[in-house]
């Protein structure tokens, strides 16, 4: 079973709780935003924890480092099977450096021509109720789980 754990940022503004959110880069998702919107999150092994790969994740998909306790957000089954353990931390990211480790595919297909891509190709702050819309269906029970903990 494919597993995967992620972190989502949150930050206090003077009227509302926001997140942070990734989306992902590559030509299939460069003109798609509603429910595309995702947490920064990778796929892990049996020899990693949960809370190490999501660490190790966010430094890869965004390049900002994490410092202090994640806020533990649980797991959620994914519609394919996937597992997803999440984590929050209270941070404020300037989202305009993100900064995404790149993968490479043949594009356009079957051209034989390969091509380098982000894996995100950008990140932003959102309140709860955006958020909800941007946001991947399957993960939104994240932001549930955040408002209740923090």
């Amino acid at each position: 079973m494919a597993r995967s754990a992620g972190i989502l940022p949150y930050r206090r503004t003077s009227n509302e709780l926001q997140v942070l959110l990734v989306h992902p880069g590559g030509p299939f998702w460069q003109n798609r935003d509603l429910g595309t919107w995702s947490i920064a999150k990778g796929e892990y092994g049996d020899d990693e924890q949960p809370e190490a790969a999501a660490r190790r994740e966010f430094v890869e998909e965004t390049g900002w480092e994490l410092k202090g306790a994640l806020l533990p957000l649980g797991e959620l089954r994914q519609r394919g099977g996937k597992l997803i353990t999440a984590f929050g931390v209270e941070g404020d990211f300037d989202a305009g450096s993100l900064r995404s480790n790149m993968f490479e595919m043949e594009w356009p297909p079957r051209s034989g021509r390969k091509q380098f891509f982000p894996e995100i190709d950008r990140a932003g702050w959102f309140g709860l109720d955006m958020a909800r819309e941007k946001m991947l269906g399957g993960q939104q029970p994240f932001l549930d789980r955040l408002v209740l903990s923090v």
